[in-house]
């Protein structure tokens, strides 16, 4: 009975996960941020150039999608090179021994019709800690030259920098709250 209760279970996750669609980022249409308060009275945007998203989800409403995300910390851009360079520097983010920011979501609650609570691992500066982002479906379509599916994302949230032991500077330099924006335009397979 058990053997059969095992191959039950074993054919509903091959065919569950059979139907299972992906969904890859449109780098052109999407962006990947944060923003931090320098001396408590400015905020300051960067931005990550290289990075890669994925969305795999086998329900229309993406009730039971599980997002992806890397980016490369090398790339990093606030408009400011000088500080681009601290940033890669091993105090910040240290690049050179972490060259890779990665998220994978754990699991998605829908708050109402088109917002979500998206709940992942966030590794950071070779420490992982669970992070929670509001994340909202601005919307789906079509691809006018594909004629494939193609959904909007954006997600936000808040993540304490000291966490992922990343800058040693006191709050009232640099806000130990980072805020987190991307918008994300992705493509059915």
């Amino acid at each position: 009975m058990k053997k059969i209760a095992i191959l039950i279970t074993t054919l509903v996750v091959s065919v569950s996960s059979s139907f299972a669609q992906k969904w890859n980022v449109d780098k052109a249409h999407s962006k990947v941020g944060f923003t931090v308060t320098h001396l408590m009275l400015s905020e300051v945007d960067g931005n990550f150039k290289t990075f890669d998203a994925t969305i795999t989800s086998s329900k229309e409403d993406f009730t039971d999608a599980i997002f992806e995300f890397s980016a490369d910390v090398s790339s990093v851009d606030t408009d400011n090179e000088m500080r681009d360079g601290h940033l890669k520097k091993a105090d910040m983010f240290d690049a050179e021994k972490f060259p890779k920011i990665s998220f994978k979501s754990t699991s998605i609650s829908k708050v109402d019709a088109k917002k979500y609570k998206l709940v992942g691992e966030l590794t950071l500066k070779g420490v992982t800690k669970p992070v929670t982002f509001d994340l909202t479906l601005n919307g789906v379509g079509k691809n006018m030259r594909t004629q494939k599916p193609i959904a909007g994302f954006k997600l936000t949230g808040t993540i304490k920098r000291t966490d992922f032991g990343v800058g040693g500077m006191p709050g009232a330099v640099v806000s130990e709250d980072i805020e987190i924006r991307a918008v994300g335009e992705f493509g059915k397979e």
